[in-house]
């Protein structure tokens, strides 16, 4: 491994899935500006869509997350090329 390229800032940051509320605890050196509290502690807070317990090709449902109408963004875009 080269020397020096890796961060060292590493510390226990908390992610929650939006989508159906689960925490989960790992370390990162991502910068967050929220917190939240887990068991009596608090850790820097990262919001997630989607992960690991919601993600389809994990939980093997099928799940539609269309955030801020991107899929009617895309269609509107490509309508013109129809044929």
């Amino acid at each position: 491994m080269k020397q020096g390229i890796h961060p060292e800032n590493y510390r226990l940051v908390a992610f929650k899935d939006m989508s159906n509320d689960e925490v989960f605890i790992t370390k990162s050196t991502v910068n967050t500006k929220e917190t939240i509290e887990v068991e009596g502690t608090e850790y820097p807070l990262v919001k997630l869509e989607i992960s690991r317990s919601s993600h389809p090709f994990y939980t093997g449902k099928t799940k539609l997350v269309d955030t801020a109408g991107r899929i009617d963004k895309f269609k509107n875009k490509y309508a013109k090329f129809k044929k």
